[in-house]
């Protein structure tokens, strides 16, 4: 049986607008001769990407060789033409991988590069790459050494292993619909002793993260409030 890789992922626009204009959904047509590669895309949402995710985990499907998930946003350029072979190889090393990520976590903590909402943390316990840009092959920030295993990951693309979700009891939390949906998937997995780390993979991301706004403000103090006894 053909590994299979499914990628999945959230959108606003409607089903033709996505495939016509948004970055995922041109670089899947420009994939379209991969016939390992499977696309579950939620058009018009309105949902959390946790709701979206977990389906995909939870589906009763056999997998045989494949089982492949990889979680992302809308506006990433794939420019890697070997993706699926890379999220292949890099599962057989990692339990979650990413392509950008920290090798600590420190208190309160509320993204995988800062240390406060306006604060970088040290450069140094970053690793990975990700390119950043309104068109594919944008400009290329080189945060760190890839592959190296990391304590949170940059939730713009997350990839694993269906059987391994499953088998350890690893989903998204509800709770957080479209901030720290990322932080909480990597803490629970680690919770649960998977590995998680980063991965060579060519992507580019059209947007930054925005942090401080209320509603991210708001899901920060309930992910400390989850997490608190762990600090």
């Amino acid at each position: 049986m053909t590994a299979i890789v499914e990628i999945i992922s959230a959108t606003r626009l409607s089903e033709e607008t996505f495939w016509e204009t948004s970055a995922l959904g041109q670089s899947l047509r420009r994939l379209k001769r991969e016939p390992r590669i499977e696309a579950h895309i939620t058009f018009d949402n309105g949902r959390g990407l946790p709701d979206i995710f977990n389906e995909r985990i939870n589906i009763d499907c056999d997998d045989g060789e494949g089982g492949h998930l990889i979680f992302m946003h809308d506006d990433v350029w794939i420019d890697d033409f070997f993706l699926i072979d890379r999220v292949i190889e890099a599962c057989r090393t990692f339990d979650v991988v990413g392509v950008a990520g920290n090798t600590r976590r420190l208190p309160r903590q509320p993204g995988w590069c800062i240390v406060d909402a306006k604060t970088l943390d040290d450069s140094r316990y970053f690793s990975g790459s990700v390119a950043h840009g309104p068109s594919p092959f944008g400009y290329v920030n080189h945060f760190g050494p890839t592959p190296a295993a990391c304590e949170l990951l940059d939730g713009l693309f997350l990839a694993a292993r269906r059987s391994v979700l499953r088998g350890h009891g690893v989903q998204f939390d509800p709770a957080f619909d479209f901030h720290f949906y990322d932080l909480d998937f990597c803490r629970t997995a680690k919770e649960k002793g998977l590995r998680l780390g980063t991965w060579p993979i060519a992507l580019t991301h059209q947007s930054n993260p925005l942090y401080g706004s209320p509603e991210w403000s708001e899901l920060f103090l309930q992910y400390c409030e989850k997490w608190e006894p762990l600090y």
